[in-house]
């Protein structure tokens, strides 16, 4: 008898749990339901906006951007790569340094390089005027960056007292007090002033070429360029050497080795006559 009531008893408990069994798997069956139409609602939902977002976040280029972008294409993409993102080993990625520093480079003719070397050098420009321009345009809409002010004449009205105060502080260092420029470590130089047009030195100041500091608007405010600039081509460009032969205008270097020689030449000619008349 006891055996019987204990199978019964286990019978009845068995039959009370299944219920339980069934909700639970019912419960968790809708949770699972449930988390599938969110997750079809979340991909229908970025389908329908996400096309949207991609046009936002990707304008088209202007008409001078695609000018310039056929430019690069064929001249410089080899080193910096397609959409301007660089080559490991040959060129930098150029998103962010906006169309200053493509100004500065490619009108100054140190871009394109023939080469790898320290320092691109100075040469005549392989592009227009125009064409510089249309570089220009396509690096600053594909990544942004600092642009020079429009015009030619960027020191107009400037106070050339203030500029060569300036200079004096944040450019003769390098560049040397008459402008002529100087050597620097690693076989690089600062290279002189006197064929840099005025957007070439605005755009040198906002970009920092080779071993240059980055003069932004923050250091150094646009009137105080133009104030700048304005001593550079007004003074410096002029030939104002009141003490006569300015020996490349290269700083006291230059000055001391040519005083140190020509007093040798002078003393030993002064001896060998002394010499001669005793």
């Amino acid at each position: 008898m006891t055996s019987d009531n204990d199978r019964r008893r286990g019978l009845l408990a068995r039959l009370r749990g299944r219920p339980v069994a069934r909700s639970r798997g019912r419960r968790r069956l809708g949770a699972a339901v449930r988390l599938a139409a969110a997750l079809m609602l979340a991909g229908g939902a970025y389908t329908v906006f996400a096309p949207g977002v991609q046009a936002q976040d990707n304008p088209p280029l202007s008409a001078a951007a695609n000018e310039g972008k056929a430019l690069f294409d064929v001249s410089c993409v080899t080193c910096h790569g397609r959409n301007a993102q660089g080559v490991e080993g040959r060129g930098p990625s150029l998103i962010g340094v906006g169309s200053a520093s493509v100004e500065f480079q490619v009108s100054s003719g140190r871009m394109p390089m023939a080469r790898q070397e320290a320092q691109a050098m100075r040469k005549p420009p392989q592009f227009t005027d125009e064409q510089v321009r249309q570089l220009g345009q396509y690096i600053q809409e594909l990544g942004g960056g600092p642009q020079v002010p429009q015009g030619n004449n960027l020191h107009e009205n400037a106070d050339m007292a203030a500029g060569g105060e300036l200079f004096r502080i944040n450019c003769s260092q390098c560049h040397a007090f008459g402008g002529g420029g100087g050597a620097l470590s690693s076989g690089k130089y600062a290279p002189s002033l006197r064929p840099a047009s005025d957007r070439q030195i605005y755009a040198a100041m906002l970009s920092g070429p080779q071993n240059m500091p980055v003069f932004g608007d923050n250091q150094i405010t646009p009137e105080q360029k133009a104030d700048i600039i304005a001593y550079i081509q007004e003074t410096l460009k002029h030939d104002q050497d009141q003490g006569g032969f300015n020996l490349g205008r290269y700083g006291p270097s230059t000055e001391g080795l040519a005083i140190f020689l020509v007093g040798i030449v002078a003393l030993v000619f002064t001896s060998l006559w002394i010499a001669g008349k005793s």
